[in-house]
């Protein structure tokens, strides 16, 4: 009976053990954030280098017409 009891008993903090909350990372997924801020990077100077005429004509259109 006692051998059934100690059984019982490991298998009760196996079960316990494997059940609790785990600490979570907070720290995220920090290579993915790079890869986005990189991939944002980027894309935009790639639409700067295709637009950039444009982009300096509108500025231009825009301050002209506020003085």
């Amino acid at each position: 009976m006692e051998h059934l009891d100690a059984a019982l008993l490991r298998l009760h903090l196996v079960l316990l053990t494997l059940t609790a909350p785990r600490e979570r990372d907070e720290r995220g997924d920090v290579p993915g954030w790079v890869l986005v801020t990189v991939m944002t990077a980027g894309l935009v100077m790639m639409i700067w280098k295709v637009a950039d005429q444009q982009l300096t004509q509108m500025l231009n259109s825009a301050l002209a017409k506020v003085q």
